[in-house]
């Protein structure tokens, strides 16, 4: 199995990049893993405690457990992948059932920063898009998609999200072998990744 990361600021369009790759394969060929989906279960803390944790910080991610799914996948393994709840910060009680495909895409802004993680991945992508259009898509999303109010996504972001891209995300731009400009609807960066994928398939 082949494995792609995308990295890069929150809402810089990771996933939207994705997306638009794996149209047109096959499906089950290629598939699209978040890191978001591993987040660390915090059934130990209160909501009020979960509210005030760093997301934007890597203690906060189960890596360790990324890591392994990763490995078991390539290894030809079925596995269960967590399912998390962003209004509720804990990991849902079921799981989604993941089989072995033949490129794995993974996107998320604390990838490259675990030297593990780093190891795991074949293509190294980061996003390079302005801090103010990844607020504005940021707010968008999560008032519309993930039930949060306007001001307890702004308080989050001066709090936490800002200070961790410069702190974490930024430095690990190091680490990639492309950078895309323009986020998500890049169609250059689309073609050329469609392209490697056809490749890597020919090859797998």
């Amino acid at each position: 199995m082949v494995i792609i990361g995308i990295a890069g600021a929150s809402a810089s369009g990771k996933s939207l990049l994705a997306k638009h790759v794996i149209e047109g394969f096959n499906n089950g060929d290629v598939v699209m893993m978040s890191e978001d989906s591993y987040y660390k279960d915090q059934r130990n803390l209160s909501k009020e405690q979960r509210n005030l944790t760093n997301y934007d910080h890597p203690d906060a991610m189960d890596h360790e457990l990324m890591a392994n799914h990763l490995l078991a996948l390539s290894a030809g393994q079925t596995i269960e992948q967590p399912l998390y709840s962003f209004y509720e910060h804990l990991r849902e009680s079921k799981t989604i059932t993941m089989k072995p495909c033949k490129v794995l895409i993974v996107e998320g802004i604390l990838l490259f920063t675990q030297e593990r993680l780093r190891s795991l991945l074949d293509l190294r992508i980061f996003m390079d898009v302005p801090l103010d259009i990844c607020l504005i898509r940021r707010l968008e999303r999560d008032v519309n998609e993930r039930g949060r109010d306007l001001q307890s996504v702004l308080t989050q972001y001066q709090a936490t999200v800002r200070p961790g891209f410069f702190n974490h995300v930024s430095p690990s731009r190091e680490y990639a072998d492309l950078i895309v400009p323009e986020g998500g609807e890049n169609p250059a960066a689309i073609e050329l990744l469609k392209a490697r994928v056809a490749q890597m398939l020919t090859q797998a």
